[in-house]
This record gives C-alpha cells, sequence and structure tokens, in this order.
C-alpha cells in the first residue's frame, strides 16, 4: 500500500473511533463550557482537560524520540499574527454557542439524524472556504501582514530554552508542568472519578491527537511524497471535504477529509447500533438563522484562529505552541461571553 494510502485509511479509521466516542460520550467544549458555567455539571470539562494532558504526553513523547517534528505543522510557526489568532478564537467561541457545538460536534451530531448540524456543517464549509481562498481572504491576509510578527521562540519548551535549560529538560518541564495541572483539575472532581465513560472518553480522545501525528509525522514521512504533518483538526478538513463532494475530479483525498468522513460514519453507525438515531430539526425560522449565523462564524474564526476547539484546544496545544494558547484563549472566552457574559446567547428551544 502506498503511503498517502496508508495515511488515508488511518484518517478513516481515527475518525471512526472519535465519531463513535464523541457519540457515546457527548465530548465536546462547548457543551463542557456550558455544563460547567451554567448547569454546575463539570464532568465533561474535566473529561477536555484529560484530554488535553493525554494528547500533550504522547504528542511530546512521539517528538522526544524522534518519530514525529512537530516542527513542521502549522501551529509552530515562527511568523504569525496575535490579534488574528486571538480574534478568530473570540468569533469560534462565540459561533460554538450560537450553533451549539463545534464542527466536530455537528458532524457526530449528523451521524445520529440531527439535520440542524447538516446545516451547520454546510454554512461552516462555505464561510471557511471564503475566508481561506474566497472573498473574505485578501481581508484576513491584509490583517495578518499588518499585525504579524516573528519570534524565535514558537513554543512553551523554546521558551524555556532561551532561559539556557537544555531542550530536553525544557520540552520536559513544559509538558510535565501543564499535564499534572490538568489531571489534578480532572480528577479532583468527586463525579468525574465516578464517571468511567468520561474518563474513558478523554483518554481515547487524547491518544487519537497523537494518533494522527504519528500517521501523518512518521508513516507519512515518505521522501519522495511526504504529506502535511497534522492531526485532528475540522475547519479546513470540512471546508476541504465539501469541496471534494463537489468536484472530486481533479482533486486528492487526504487525512482531513478521510477523518471527516470517518467522524460522520463512526457516529452514523454507532448511532443506528444503539438505537441513539433520530431525526430532528429546527424549532423555528429564528432557530436556524441563529444556528446558520454562529456556524458561519465558526468558519471564519476557525481559519483565523489556524483551527477550532478540537484543532487548536487539542491538536495545536499537544505541539505546546505559543500561538495556539492564545487561539484558545479567545475561544474559551468568546464561549464563556456566550455562556454567561454580557454577550450572552439566550438559550431556544428544539424540537
Amino acid at each position: 500500500m502506498e503511503t498517502t494510502q496508508l495515511v488515508i485509511l488511518a484518517g478513516l479509521v481515527i475518525g471512526l473511533f472519535y465519531g463513535s466516542v464523541g457519540l457515546l460520550s457527548g465530548f465536546c467544549l462547548m457543551s463542557s463550557m456550558r455544563g460547567w458555567l451554567a448547569e454546575g455539571d463539570g464532568r465533561l470539562v474535566r473529561s477536555y482537560a484529560l484530554a488535553i494532558a493525554v494528547a500533550i504526553t504522547a504528542s511530546q513523547l512521539l517528538a522526544g524520540y524522534g518519530m514525529v517534528d512537530l516542527g513542521k505543522s502549522i501551529y509552530l510557526q515562527q511568523t504569525f499574527s496575535v490579534p488574528v489568532l486571538f480574534l478568530g478564537g473570540l468569533l469560534f467561541g462565540y459561533g460554538m454557542v450560537l450553533s451549539n457545538g463545534c464542527g466536530s460536534r455537528a458532524l457526530v451530531l449528523l451521524g445520529r439524524g440531527n439535520l440542524r448540524s447538516f446545516v451547520v456543517v454546510i454554512v461552516l464549509a462555505i464561510a471557511a472556504q471564503m475566508t481561506l481562498k474566497g472573498l473574505i481572504a485578501p481581508a484576513r491576509i491584509a490583517l495578518v501582514q499588518a499585525s504579524q510578527i516573528t519570534v524565535n521562540a514558537t513554543s512553551v519548551p523554546s521558551v524555556l530554552a532561551t532561559l539556557g535549560v537544555t531542550e530536553v529538560v525544557s520540552r520536559a518541564l513544559a509538558a510535565t508542568v501543564i499535564v499534572v495541572a490538568l489531571i489534578l483539575f480532572a480528577f479532583a472532581h468527586p463525579a468525574f472519578r465516578r464517571s468511567p465513560g468520561q474518563i474513558a472518553a478523554g483518554i481515547i480522545v487524547g491518544l487519537l491527537v497523537a494518533g494522527g501525528w504519528y500517521v501523518t509525522g512518521y508513516l507519512g514521512a515518505d521522501d519522495f511524497n511526504p504529506v502535511p504533518v497534522t492531526s485532528l483538526t475540522f475547519i479546513a478538513p470540512i471546508a476541504d471535504s465539501l469541496q471534494y463532494a463537489m468536484l472530486s475530479t481533479g482533486l486528492t483525498l487526504n487525512f482531513g477529509i478521510a477523518t471527516v468522513g470517518g467522524v460522520f460514519a463512526g457516529s452514523l453507525v454507532t448511532a443506528l447500533v444503539t438505537g441513539r438515531f433520530k431525526l430532528e430539526g429546527y424549532s423555528s425560522p429564528r432557530h436556524m438563522l441563529r444556528s446558520a449565523g454562529g456556524a458561519a462564524l465558526m468558519g471564519i474564526g476557525g481559519v483565523m484562529a489556524f483551527g477550532c476547539s478540537i484543532g487548536q484546544g487539542l491538536t495545536g496545544v499537544s505541539t505546546l505552541a505559543v500561538g495556539s494558547f492564545i487561539a484558545v484563549a479567545g475561544i474559551l472566552l468568546g464561549t464563556t461571553a456566550g455562556l454567561r457574559g454580557t454577550l450572552r446567547v439566550q438559550p431556544l428551544a428544539v424540537a
């Protein structure tokens, strides 16, 4: 089997696992934040924190043993725009609240029969493509060029290395401090400790992130036909998937498109097997308008932030990239503003 075909197949398998786990556990940053801030249930947010901890640990071990060069990913670029990353995160986080979930969650819910998520996926894909290559792209590029900076230290370990700490020690120190803090946060909650399903979901999703790095960075490291080093992320891949579905002639499958298809298929099969499949729609035109508006914000903001709540929140953070922490700060602030801040989104009844 050729390298590219192997990477595509592996991406499909990773997506299948994510779709199944996402449906069974409800894994989603927006749901996590809503449960924690609005409902006082902190189990989901701790599952998300555990996923970050596992993703960092496994990804940094792969990088430390030289199996994957995370420096080839988009997250560790020396030139980036802090304002654009943060603003993109804000837009994505607020849009996520409007749409009642992120792009990956929309794919999972679509597999369960939620037709609202079909609108979210389509609008998100169109808005993302417009921001990447279409009408909005010139404005995004101009904004980036006007505010970008070039840094020598692109990650937390490299920042520590500027203080004279060796690369090995700085990587281990940074990863250990962050991972220990996340694990303590997760398991300090008694209800989470009594939730084996949520614990398993956090561990599995974290390992899937590392699996994506291994597939693209190690299995895909072909000297003649290398594949981009990446892992779980959903904004650009959803946009690429829509384009591939419309114009497959002349286009090629990649890891991201395969993952998107796998998430939908994994959720669909799991929903059918467990009896969770149920067709659902919008309760009102206003509900549809708000959902579509949130999807557009997620598409635009996700491109500006170089990722979504999974693409930056898990995959980007697993590289310990400085830019990823900036984007995630924007996502968290935007989500909080939508749930509890002055721009709080009022809940709508769902059919």
